[in-house]
C-alpha cells in the first residue's frame, strides 16, 4: 500500500511538471502570435515598443520556478552516457553549439532582445536588422538554427524520466514555436519564403546533405 502510495506521489509531481511546462510554453506562443501583438500595438501605440523586452524577461522569470521544480525531482538517470556512450553528449554539444554560433553570426540580437524596439526602429517578423529574409550561411542549410541547437543540447546529458518528459515537451514547444514563426514570415515574404522553404529543411540539413550526395554522384 505505502508503495503504491508513494508511486502515486511520483506521478502527480510528474504530471504537475507536465501541467507547468504546458501553461508555460501556451503563454509564450500566445504572446507573441500575431492575433496578440496586433491587439497591443493598437491599444498601446506608445508602448508597444517595450513589449519585445517585457516578453524577454516574463519568460525568463517564469521560466525559473519550473527548472527548479524539475531540478528537485531529479532521478536516477535511465541513460547516462558512460562508457563508449560518452561520445554522444560530445557530438550533440558540439554541433549544437556551431548551429547556434553560426545562427548568431545572422541574427540581429538588438531585435531580439527588444533593444531595436525600444529605440523606435523599425522590427519585423525576421530577425535581420533590414527586416530583409536572410538566406545565407547557416541559413541556407537549415531555417531554424537556434531551435535545431536547443533540440541537440536538451539531450546531451543524463536522462531520467523528469529530463525525459522535459525534452520532449521543449522539443515540441521548438516545433510549435517554428511553425508559428513561419505563418508569419509567410505573411510578410509571401512566394519568397515558401520557397525557401522548399529548399531548405526546417531543423536539420537533410535537403542540403540530400542535394550534395546527388551532385557527387
Amino acid at each position: 500500500m505505502k508503495k503504491n502510495v508513494q508511486a502515486l506521489n511520483i506521478v502527480m509531481k510528474y504530471m504537475l511538471l507536465l501541467l507547468f511546462w504546458i501553461v508555460w510554453c501556451t503563454l509564450h506562443s500566445a504572446l507573441i502570435s500575431l492575433t496578440v501583438i496586433e491587439v497591443l500595438r493598437r491599444r498601446f501605440p506608445g508602448g508597444f515598443r517595450f513589449y519585445r523586452i517585457a516578453y524577454n524577461l516574463f519568460a525568463v522569470v517564469t521560466l525559473v520556478p519550473i527548472l527548479g521544480y524539475a531540478a528537485s525531482l531529479k532521478g536516477r538517470p535511465i541513460i547516462a552516457w558512460e562508457g563508449m556512450l560518452r561520445i554522444v553528449p560530445i557530438l550533440l554539444w558540439s554541433v549544437g553549439l556551431v548551429f547556434f554560433f553560426t545562427g548568431l553570426q545572422r541574427y540581429d540580437l538588438f531585435q531580439f532582445f527588444g533593444i531595436r524596439q525600444l529605440k523606435g526602429e523599425n522590427t519585423c517578423s525576421v530577425l535581420t536588422d533590414d527586416c530583409t529574409l536572410d538566406t545565407g550561411g547557416v541559413l541556407s542549410i537549415v531555417r531554424h538554427p537556434w531551435y535545431s541547437a536547443g533540440i541537440l543540447i536538451v539531450w546531451a546529458r543524463p536522462l531520467d524520466a523528469v529530463v525525459i518528459l522535459t525534452n520532449l515537451v521543449i522539443c515540441g514547444y521548438f516545433v510549435a514555436g517554428a511553425m508559428l514563426e513561419e505563418r508569419k514570415l509567410k505573411i510578410q515574404f509571401g512566394r519568397q519564403y515558401t520557397d525557401y522553404q522548399q529548399q531548405v529543411s526546417m531543423f536539420f540539413p537533410i535537403r542540403w546533405a540530400r542535394d550534395r550526395l546527388y551532385r557527387e554522384r
